[in-house]
């Protein structure tokens, strides 16, 4: 399939995880489209040969409209906001009578799982959104497995970890000296390299399962400040202060993210979709961005 002319993508969102996903489909073949919202990106994402157009969130668009023409896999990856997912409301049905499309993808968060209190989540554990914003994205994957039921094309859900990956990590943080070092005991978190969700998109991509949801996520859970530790040893400097959570200056969407304390199974990937992590914990995954090999 990779060499077939006719596959095309459509990332509404060309950002971090999408155009991962685009530049290397775009090397086997693929024509790649999609939208962004910052003039120079757009400019920049045409220079690498894709169609994009610019995100307004306004219905009816028809440089949208026709570039999502010829569309075979569409990926997703913009939040909904106040008013819910922007691609549904203004997109619903031009996606809906797509007659080439073969394959739907969205991009959500593991956030929507809320508290577990530490304990193991796999994909049949109830969300628990414990706020707007996650509450949101759980009515978006709803909207969008509807959605690719009433097209009778393949809609997945991807609930992404952390992401990290060149330019943004740890390592970045702490070259900036934005890096800060906050202790909640107990308090661990799961993350993804950009890489590896490209991987596990791929798969998908061969192995489609209409209504399918996917934990994206590594094999360590771990404490954000080891994350840290373990980024200024590779860069040879000390690092920040050990800051307790309750003393810590956090903005409200920070200080949330510490409310939730759970561990993410990624057993599902492995299986179903024959996933082999590149980067399986931050350490091996940190250690390629510094240049050092695992």
């Amino acid at each position: 399939m990779g060499e077939d002319q006719r596959v095309k993508l459509f990332c509404f969102g060309l950002g971090f995880s999408a155009e991962t996903l685009a530049k290397r489909l775009a090397a086997k073949g693929w024509s790649i489209a999609g939208t962004a919202r910052d003039l120079a990106n757009i400019d920049r994402l045409r220079g690498q040969g894709y169609e994009v157009v610019r995100f307004t969130g306004e219905p009816g668009n028809t440089e949208t409209v026709a570039a999502l023409g010829g569309t075979t896999h569409l990926l997703h990856s913009i939040p909904p906001g106040h008013d819910g997912d922007p691609v549904l409301h203004h997109y619903r049905a031009e996606i809906a009578h797509l007659s080439t499309l073969d394959w739907i993808g969205y991009l959500s968060t593991v956030g929507v799982y809320g508290n577990y209190a530490g304990a193991v989540v796999d994909e049949t554990a109830q969300p628990h959104p414990n706020n707007e914003r996650t509450r949101a994205r759980v009515v978006a994957e709803s909207g969008w497995l509807a959605l690719g039921e009433e097209a009778g094309r393949p809609a997945q859900v991807f609930r992404l970890a952390g992401i990290y990956g060149p330019g943004r990590s740890a390592l970045d943080k702490l070259r900036a000296g934005t890096a800060r070092r906050i202790v909640k005991p107990g308090q661990v978190f799961n993350r993804i390299h950009v890489e590896d969700i490209a991987t596990v998109l791929e798969a998908s991509i061969a192995r489609p399962r209409a209504g399918a949801t996917y934990n994206v996520a590594d094999d360590e859970p771990a404490p954000p400040e080891d994350v840290i530790a373990y980024g200024a040893e590779l860069l040879g400097i000390e690092p920040p202060p050990e800051v307790p959570f309750e003393e810590a200056d956090l903005s409200p969407m920070a200080r949330s993210f510490y409310g939730d304390s759970r561990r993410i199974s990624n057993a599902l990937i492995k299986s179903e979709l024959g996933v082999r992590l590149a980067y399986p914990n931050y350490r091996e995954g940190l250690n390629a961005l510094a240049g050092f090999a695992s």
